[in-house]
């Protein structure tokens, strides 16, 4: 029978600690911690916090956002499920609760807790993409306080091709897409040309 890699036997323990997490037992419905990674994994998603679909199935990303996230990226499910392709680790691996408007924001614990552990044993990362206001405070942390996601997204070639800044694909967000065009028509045919690539590498 074939032994694990260390590095991979190194991540699934790690991810076992995760999934244990009690942290922030006192969450509304409970942690429910939800991530995938692999240390093959080539793609980073770093998003906010899984949300109510999410957290019933146990599935990130099991929701309209993930469906529009997924067309963004010009891949299909089975791509996307890939951890051999794709690492998912949210600010917040665990969800929220909501708000009048939406959800809340990640819990802050979580991140400081287990985040840079995680990343070390991703070591085939070639591509992070960093969604939403939260993630970019983590992942840019010396950009200038309120900076907005639009600015970030703005400027995305600063950043490219190892990492990118975008907005969450939650339908709320429908205006803010209709407002920033250059979006849809630079930002995302060069991100599916780059999935395309890492994901046939």
């Amino acid at each position: 029978m074939p032994t694990r890699r260390p590095e991979s036997a190194a991540l699934d323990r790690l991810l076992g600690q995760v999934h244990r997490c009690q942290l922030c037992r006192d969450l509304p419905l409970g942690p429910r911690p939800i991530l995938q990674a692999a240390s093959a994994a080539r793609i980073l998603i770093a998003g906010q916090a899984p949300g109510h679909r999410a957290h019933a199935s146990g599935i990130p990303f099991d929701d309209p956002s993930g469906d529009r996230l997924r067309d963004w990226l010009g891949v299909d499910r089975g791509v996307f499920y890939n951890p051999a392709y794709f690492a998912i680790l949210p600010m917040g691996f665990c969800y929220p609760g909501s708000r009048r408007g939406g959800d809340l924001p990640p819990r802050p614990e979580c991140a400081p807790e287990w985040r840079s552990a995680l990343l070390e044993h991703l070591p085939s990362i070639r591509l992070t993409l960093v969604i939403g206001v939260h993630a970019m405070r983590w992942h840019w942390p010396d950009t200038a306080p309120g900076t907005s996601v639009t600015r970030l997204v703005r400027d995305w070639r600063n950043y490219w091709p190892a990492r990118l800044p975008m907005p969450h694909p939650s339908p709320r967000n429908n205006r803010w897409l209709k407002q920033n065009p250059h979006f849809e028509a630079e930002v995302l045919p060069a991100l599916r040309r780059r999935v395309e690539r890492l994901v046939r590498a």
